[in-house]
This record gives structure tokens, sequence and C-alpha cells, in this order.
């Protein structure tokens, strides 16, 4: 199993964040690939999407967050009052989120629902495990959008309808399809198969917390 020994010292990320979408209130932005969304408490894992931003944007509040190893859109708010009203709307499940993701092998439907309870594996942090018991409810739709040949997997897009650590990840796993080059669900197989973690924050919706207009974010996928 590829867990990483504490202390975990992230690789150094070369790439830069890119601003989508910027007004006084908020910012859209694409993270980077193996780029923390904040520092970690070790000082060489100082680097990430706040510590960078902030720099620039001194108000900034990361609202959500992507893991280390996932690239695509971010919302941050540029105040408090922003930073709670846009979290109000992640917590009351309005804001609309997909997923460009590359999964292990051939799904044999192409479309489905994923639902699994999700729950913090105590015995192994920081990952998560599949719990009728403790674990929270978690829903993943998804939909195909092709099944390639080279390497054997299928590109698909997910919509998440709970926002669980790990979800995406694990669920694709409880499917018997890990998300290639995942360090942590997948098997040795599907790992190697990928440079990084196939898994792209593709696109973002949300109302707006001043003028209440749509907000519709996009980042292209990069694989």
């Amino acid at each position: 199993m590829r867990l990483q020994v504490d202390p975990f010292i992230v690789p150094v990320c070369h790439e830069e964040i890119e601003v989508l979408y910027q007004d006084q209130y908020l910012l859209l932005i694409n993270k980077p690939s193996v780029l923390l969304t904040l520092s970690g408490q070790h000082p060489l894992n100082k680097d990430s999407v706040h510590f960078r931003l902030v720099k620039n944007f001194p108000t900034a509040r990361m609202i959500h967050r992507l893991d280390f190893g996932t690239s695509g859109i971010l919302v941050v708010a540029l105040n408090k009052q922003v930073n709670a009203h846009i979290g109000n709307q992640f917590q009351a499940h309005n804001v609309v989120k997909t997923y460009t993701a590359i999964l292990h092998g051939h799904l044999p439907e192409d479309n489905g629902c994923i639902e699994f309870p999700i729950a913090k594996d105590s015995l192994n942090f920081p990952l998560q495990k599949i719990c009728y018991e403790t674990g929270k409810k978690a829903l993943t739709n998804y939909q195909v959008i092709e099944r390639m040949q080279d390497p054997y997997s299928t590109r698909v897009i997910f919509t998440p309808v709970s926002g669980r650590t790990h979800q995406l990840r694990i669920h694709s796993r409880e499917i018997g399809h890990p998300i290639l080059g995942c360090d942590f669900y997948a098997s040795e197989e599907a790992f190697i198969m990928a440079n990084r973690l196939m898994l792209h924050a593709t696109s973002i919706e949300f109302n707006h917390p001043v003028t209440g207009d749509k907000i519709k974010g996009f980042s292209p996928c990069p694989f």
C-alpha cells in the first residue's frame, strides 16, 4: 500500500495558478496538480494555492479545497462575508460541480449513480473508508464520455451530489474502476498507468454572493 510516511514532503510545483475570473468579491482560479490548497504544518510544505494568492490578494480565503493531486477550478473569497455566503451554498448543496476523470477498465454502463457511505479510516489516516454504520451518505453521478483501449480505460464526467473527502476516488474504487494514478485507492496496475492523479475539477456553478447572478466557471481538462 502506497501510504506516505510522516512527514510527507510535497514535490515542488512549477506550474502557475491561472486566474479564470476576478471581481472585487471573489476569484475563480485553476489549481495545478501537485499543489496543496492550503499550506501544510511542515515548513517544507509551505507552498500552496493560498500561500501564493495572498501575495497579490491579501484577504483571500479558501472556501473549499481540492486534493493535492487534483487539478482544476477553485472558488476563492476575497472577504469574510463572501466566504460565508458561498460556504452556505456548498452546505445547502446548491453548488454544482463536475469533474473529469479517467478510470481503469471499461465501465459497463454509459451512466449511473454510485452511493456508498464514507467515514474516516482512523487506523489509516488520511484514508477514508466505506462504512454503513458510521459513514456519511455520499452520492456520485457519472456519465461515460469515452472508452479507450490504450490505456484500457474510461473517461467520465463525475457530478458529485455530496462533497465527502476523497469521495470520487473511493467511489471509483468501490465499483471496481479506480482513478488512474491514484496513490491511495487504486491498484498497483492502475496507479502506474498515469504520471498524475487523473482527476480534474472541470466546472462549477453557484450564485454570486452580491449580485445574485449565476456564475458558471469552466477549466478545460489538461489530459
